[in-house]
């Protein structure tokens, strides 16, 4: 059997992430050049490269970086939020992170302090979704605070800004994105009609051994 090379893992690295660019542009969780994502690719993060309208991006849209931001000769500039993806990495192992300014996420994130736990499938990104505190995009101080909220979590609003998750890889990633989506629309539609009411410790207990006792899907973890 032929070994796949470095090059080739690279080159479909790119090809994924221009495909999930362009999936989280038609799911309408980005509109223009708001938003990223990124893949690990061994001891390097091949990321969406600055400017990148995602409903069009292609592989020669995806920049490919060191773990220390640096990109190799010949590579587009990198995003602005490159480090906050290289500290999720760094921090939780991640294998893929998505930020996207999803409308919805997007507003709650301007209202919430963090929100709670109204559905189940939450438990998937953690349970409760945290807001980090505003801060200037693209600078060190964002990235330190969302990748501080995100402890325990895969999944994080940014105050007045969009949301991030992360995944062991890009499918799973943009999957996160389109469940934080939905549970924060969940959230909106039972706040217009009254006091949403958040699943209590021991009820999300419980839903995490039925899933495990049933063997069903990804199973949270009970920690």
């Amino acid at each position: 059997m032929e070994r796949t090379t470095e090059a080739e893992l690279v080159d479909a690295a790119r090809e994924r992430l221009a495909a999930a660019g362009r999936r989280v542009a038609a799911q309408g969780l980005v509109i223009g050049t708001g938003g990223n994502l990124s893949e690990r690719v061994g001891d390097r993060v091949a990321i969406t490269a600055t400017g990148t309208v995602l409903e069009s991006m292609g592989p020669g849209d995806v920049s490919l970086v060191d773990l220390e931001g640096r990109p190799g000769n010949g590579e587009p500039a990198p995003s602005s939020e490159l480090f906050l993806h290289l500290g999720v990495y760094e921090r939780y192992g991640a294998g893929a992170v998505v930020h996207t300014h999803a409308p919805v996420a997007t507003s709650l994130s301007c209202v919430l302090d963090e929100l709670p736990c109204v559905h189940y499938q939450m438990l998937l990104l953690g349970g409760s979704v945290p807001v980090a505190p505003y801060r200037t995009y693209g600078t060190p101080e964002l990235a330190q605070v969302t990748v501080d909220a995100l402890e325990g979590k895969t999944a994080a609003l940014m105050a007045n800004h969009g949301a991030i998750v992360y995944a062991q890889d890009l499918d799973h990633a943009v999957e996160n994105s389109l469940l934080l989506e939905w549970a924060c629309a969940v959230y909106w539609r039972a706040a217009a009609i009254g006091t949403p009411r958040p699943l209590d410790e021991e009820s999300q207990r419980k839903v995490v051994e039925a899933a495990i006792s049933r063997n069903y899907g990804n199973a949270p973890s009970a920690d």
